[in-house]
């Protein structure tokens, strides 16, 4: 979806971004979104190494 965003189509984004939300807030914005992806991924991490644990047979 994203693959044919060149370099003039996303300086246009991000300046209609930086004109939406002003200057002063797009260093929290980006702060917050770069946790969100930490976050994520430390989650998605957990899970698959969650999953590869072989799993206990609760009958036995």
């Amino acid at each position: 979806m994203f693959k044919n965003i060149q370099g003039p189509e996303l300086m246009i984004i991000l300046f209609i971004i930086l004109l939406l939300f002003g200057a002063k807030r797009m260093p929290d914005m980006a702060r917050s979104l770069g946790r969100s992806v930490r976050i994520l991924k430390a989650e998605t991490k957990s899970d698959t190494t969650k999953t590869e644990e072989p799993t206990k047979n609760p009958e036995a």
